[in-house]
Order: C-alpha cells, then structure tokens, then sequence
C-alpha cells in the first residue's frame, strides 16, 4: 500500500470513528441526567451571557483560549532546563480559567441536538481528563518533582489536543453554535415578492410560506400590522412556525429562543443570532414581502428608490387598491 493510501485510510478512520460516536446511543441515559442538572442551575440572566448573546456568537470558544494558551506556553518552557516555575505559574492560570469556559461550554452543549451531544460528552471528558492531569502537575511541582510536573503536563496537552479536536468536529462538521439563518440574505433574491391572499394569514397565528425555497414565517397582528421573518431558528435551524407567538415575539419550539417578530432581534437566547427580518406590503389584497436591507440601504417608506425597485413597483407599493399606501416597514416593540 503507498504512503497516500495509507494516510487517505487513517483519514477515512478517524471520520468514521467521529461518525460512528455521534450514532452511539449507549451514553443518552447519562446526557439525559446531566442535560436537565444543567439547565436546572440557577443562572438567570446569565445564562444568555455564558451562552453569548450579547457578543452576537458563542463566548465558550473564546473563553477556551486563555487556558489553552497557557497550557501550551508552560508545555514550550517546559521544554527549556530551569524555567519549571514560570511553566507552573501558567499552568494554574490555566486552571483557573478552565472553570468559566467549562460552565460556558456545559450551558450551550445542553441545548443541542442528541448527535451533537453525544460528541460534546466525549468532548466534555477530554477536557476533565485534561484539568485532572494538569491539576496532579501542578500539585507535583509544589513538591518539588519537577520531572512528574512536567509529564503530567505534557499528557495534559495530549488531553487537550483530543478535545480540542472534538470540539472541531462540534464547530464545523456539526455546525453547533453557528448561525443557522446566515445564508438568507445571500439566497433570496432582491425586489417584492407575493406570499398569498390577506385572507391566508389569520391574526396572530404563524404561517408558514417560501421565497426561493427559503422558508418565511408570516405573522398578522390584531391592527394589521404584518411581519416576517426567517423561520429557520438561527440556532439550530427550529421551525418557527411552530413556535408560540406571544408579545410581539415568538419561541422556538425546539430549545426555547425568543425572537422579536418586528426586527428578528433575539431576545432570549441559546441562539446567539437574530433572525432575517423582511418588509411587507399589502398589494391589491395580496401580501408580498422583500428581504429588509441591513447593508446601509434606505429603508422602507422613506420615499426614495429602492434597490431592485422599478418606477412601476415604486408606484405600485405608494397606492393600494383604496388608494392609500399598504406597507408595512420596520416597527419596534420592547423586549
């Protein structure tokens, strides 16, 4: 067998490895038990904080940098003869910021799909495996054994590494934590388009309808006022449609999220991203929608052309079949 075949075979291993973990069902009694314990703490208004609401993506890969730097600094002096006590001091740095970007990590992971999971317990154990043996390094270097210090470290990192890799496997092959709405704006095309009849959209109830294959959730209100929205949940992809409509919002039914039907603005978290909001219109008793511009465009009803507007539409949209204008632009509620 040649080299390449060779390494194209370890490759094919590893991902069937990764796969067939995320098929494992033997450790669901215990994802079970520990899912409930965490998000049964009592963190409050910190739990969207740990989740990372306010900085618009998950902060528990953020959080994962300063122990995983610190670890791989004090593995580098390590590596050079008496510099144990620099090494030591970085590695209960590390430590100590190994702790917030756990309870970060557990928090998020207790709002995933059952594959991702399953990953993430594995991902989970690594990195206890980790702190365990950075803990006995740290305690042999108060003792004096640096050489036990030192190898504990260095197992450590190795234990570090295979979550490391775990959590990639989490980010980018599985998608956890990644914005599950981002592709709207670049799949939809520009200009109105027409959903259906006034008639199809009861008041305060969500439909369900498409624009270039994208889902749309369409919710009416008592005076009128109609709003749209991606329906894919940002989180993970949760059909809003399903979801409780209640003040101005709507849940997911999934893992809970709570987004503002006027804007999409995520009130509550797990998700981290808002939704796609859209611009509506009544057109000769028919509702039509356009994705709303977030690139600097004019907004909607300021009297300007619009892009991807012709004159025709532009007339169209300023006069009803009453004669009077039937948009419908941004409108905000409080959270």
């Amino acid at each position: 067998m040649s080299a390449t075949s060779r390494r194209r075979t370890a490759q094919n291993r590893v991902l069937w490895l990764l796969d067939r973990l995320e098929r494992e069902p033997r450790g669901d009694a215990v994802i079970g038990v520990l899912r409930e314990r965490v998000r049964s703490l009592p963190l409050g208004r910190g739990r969207d904080v740990l989740h990372g609401r306010w900085l618009g993506h998950p902060v528990h890969p953020l959080l994962v940098q300063v122990p995983i730097g610190s670890w791989l600094s004090a593995a580098v002096l390590d590596l050079r003869p008496g510099r144990s006590r620099e090494a030591g001091l970085l590695v209960g740095v590390g430590l100590a910021a190994a702790a917030p970007a756990a309870l970060a990590g557990a928090v998020d992971w207790a709002e995933l799909h059952r594959q991702q999971q399953r990953v993430g317990l594995v991902h989970a154990a690594a990195n206890v495996a980790a702190v365990g043996l950075y803990a006995a390094s740290l305690v042999s270097r108060a003792r004096g054994r640096t050489l036990a210090g030192r190898a504990y470290g260095f197992l450590g990192l190795t234990a570090v590494g295979a979550g490391g890799m775990l959590g990639g496997h989490l980010a980018y092959r599985q998608a956890s934590g990644a914005n599950h709405a981002e592709e709207v704006p670049h799949v939809v095309s520009r200009g109105w388009r027409r959903i259906g009849s006034v008639d199809e959209f009861p008041v305060g109830q969500a439909v369900r309808r498409a624009v270039d294959d994208v889902p749309i959730l369409v919710v009416r209100e008592t005076g009128g006022t109609l709003h749209a929205l991606a329906e894919r949940c940002s989180h993970l992809a949760g059909p809003l449609s399903e979801g409780t409509v209640a003040d101005g919002c709507v849940q997911c039914p999934w893992h809970g999220s709570v987004f503002r039907l006027s804007d999409g603005w995520n009130v509550r978290g797990p998700a981290t991203a808002p939704q796609p909001a859209f611009d509506t219109r009544i057109t000769d008793g028919h509702v039509e929608i356009r994705l709303r511009q977030q690139d600097g465009a004019e907004p909607t009803g300021n009297g300007r052309a619009e892009d991807g507007q012709t004159a025709a539409d532009r007339r169209h949209s300023r006069v009803g079949p009453t004669g009077r204008s039937h948009r419908h632009g941004p409108h905000r509620h409080g959270d």
